[in-house]
Order: C-alpha cells, then sequence, then structure tokens
C-alpha cells in the first residue's frame, strides 16, 4: 500500500461529500445559509501549507515501525506530489489528482485495521504539529474514517 492511495481514497471521497461550492473559494456552511464560508482548503492555508503538512506525515509514516515496511519500495517524491494533488483537490483547492483510483489500488493488499488507524495517527500527529484547527482537522479525519471500509482487507 502507498500512503497517497490512501489519501486518495479519502480525498475521492471527500469530493463527493463536501459539495459544490457556491462561489470561487468559498461553500456555504448549511443548507439554506446564504453566509459564504471558506472551503476547507483556504481554511487550512493553501497548498504550501497541505504541503508541509504532507511532507511532515510521510516522514512520521518512514519512522513508523507499524507500517513504513508498506512503503518500503515507494518512489517518496511522487507520492509527496500525489499526496498533495489529492488532499488538495478533496478540499475544494485548485488541483486536479492525476493518480490511480483508491479502490482498485488497494485490491489483493490485505490492509488490517491497525495498518489503517496507525495511518491515520501519523496524520494527527502532522495535524496537531501545525496546529490544524480541531473543526478542520475533524472534518478531514471524518472522511478518512468513512473510508476504512474501502481499504481495509482489499
Amino acid at each position: 500500500m502507498t500512503l497517497y492511495r490512501l489519501i486518495g481514497l479519502a480525498a475521492a471521497a471527500a469530493v463527493l461529500g463536501w459539495g459544490c461550492a457556491r462561489m470561487p473559494g468559498a461553500q456555504t456552511a448549511a443548507a439554506g445559509d446564504a453566509t459564504p464560508r471558506l472551503t476547507l482548503y483556504t481554511r487550512l492555508g493553501g497548498q504550501p501549507a497541505i504541503a508541509a503538512v504532507v511532507d511532515d506525515f510521510v516522514t512520521n509514516v518512514a519512522a513508523d515501525s507499524r507500517i513504513n515496511g508498506r512503503f518500503a519500495n515507494t518512489n517518496v517524491p511522487r507520492l509527496k506530489v500525489l499526496l498533495v494533488e489529492q488532499v488538495c483537490q478533496a478540499t475544494g483547492g485548485p488541483c486536479a489528482y492525476t493518480g490511480r483510483d483508491m479502490r482498485s489500488a488497494h485490491a489483493g493488499m490485505g490492509i488490517t485495521d491497525a495498518e489503517f488507524n496507525a495511518l491515520v495517527e501519523d496524520l494527527v500527529k502532522s495535524l496537531d504539529k501545525f496546529q490544524v484547527a480541531e473543526p478542520d482537522k475533524n472534518e478531514l479525519l471524518g472522511v478518512l474514517g468513512g473510508l476504512k471500509s474501502q481499504v481495509v482487507g482489499r
């Protein structure tokens, strides 16, 4: 399993779950509420902030003995590019993800609950390090949690 594949799965669900923006750079806060709300992409700090979190996240995964073996043959520079694309796109940014779809990417890998949870823990560590606001962190993590069934055991 490559890290970008897991994040890509999360990003695909995020794009479907967060809906369409009503004006550039914003979306409404709730149904019937005309008050514009900044996209998660903007709230996170845009592409430079996402790239910084991704870089730290990949470092965390590389140091995590529970899962780093899964990434032994990974092209790390490409992984980082794809992760940034996925998170950028999924959070309402201007990027387009260019990697493989997540369902087929995880087929036959036998990813366990423990491995999935370890990856999420590594992401939380990075989000906390960069002091991502709780609502924004929870929004991103909610997407990951909802995708677990599409990744684990495939």
